[in-house]
């Protein structure tokens, strides 16, 4: 039973991998928060960014709690925050590092969250991430590659990686998208061009306990040769990227 059970569950991984970008349909929950009126401003960008497809593939439920670090200009949380209901709450983290060069998105983000009573912000030191509660879910959305800049210290993946499995219950999720670069790479082009090879970031999660369980082609962009700078007005918005999945052992 046991056997099959897994054999089961690798094919859902499979699954899910395989067929992101078709017109699956989604959680309730989702497919509620899509639809927020609250969020009508960022729904136009659900075309191309697929916020409801991705926190499916997350596997967002009603009442979990959820950490979106370094949160931008609210995209995700808007999704998040009516993903997971009344019951469940989201921590926007902001590392204290990352606030020095980027001060100005946190007014605006804070206006966002104030739209929602479970969200808390938390501004803390980038490898110091943590949450007031264990949480089911650990996302970042193109910032992962910061963490390897001087700007945030830089911060060794390892003490980063390490905080979020301490910060996740058991069977707790960390989902990481970024900007792909070349093969081959590493993090050569984290400070130049804002990408980070896949290969790496795989090796340095899994090396402190995550199980990497899938991973997710809906920002795919085979078009993009990996050798320009993300801001690049031919590729920006449109940057090849990879959306990997990784579960804390429970």
């Amino acid at each position: 039973m046991i056997k099959q059970g897994f054999a089961a569950f690798a094919l859902l991984v499979a699954f899910y991998g395989w067929t992101a970008g078709a017109a699956e349909p989604l959680p309730s929950n989702i497919a509620a928060a899509a639809a927020d009126p609250a969020r009508a401003a960022q729904a136009s960008a659900d075309a191309q960014r697929h916020g409801p497809e991705i926190l499916a593939f997350a596997g967002v439920t009603t009442g979990a709690k959820v950490v979106d670090l370094i949160p931008g200009g609210g995209y995700w949380t808007q999704l998040f925050a009516p993903s997971v209901g009344p019951s469940g709450h989201v921590y926007a983290v902001w590392p204290a590092e990352y606030v020095k060069v980027d001060g100005d998105e946190v007014g605006p983000y804070a206006k966002v969250a104030g739209k929602y009573p479970n969200v808390s912000v938390l501004e803390q030191p980038g490898a110091q991430l943590a949450a007031p509660e264990k949480v089911d879910l650990i996302f970042t959305a193109q910032n992962y590659h910061d963490y390897l800049d001087k700007f945030m210290g830089p911060i060794d993946p390892m003490v980063l990686n390490k905080a979020a499995f301490a910060a996740l219950k058991p069977g707790g999720t960390y989902l990481i998208i970024d900007h792909v670069a070349q093969a081959g790479s590493g993090a050569r082009d984290t400070d130049t061009l804002h990408r980070i090879d896949p290969a790496i970031v795989k090796t340095q999660v899994t090396a402190v306990g995550f199980q990497f369980v899938g991973e997710s082609k809906l920002l795919a962009n085979a078009a993009d040769d990996h050798a320009k700078k993300v801001f690049d007005p031919s590729i920006r918005g449109k940057t090849d990227q990879f959306i990997y999945k990784f579960r804390k052992p429970g």
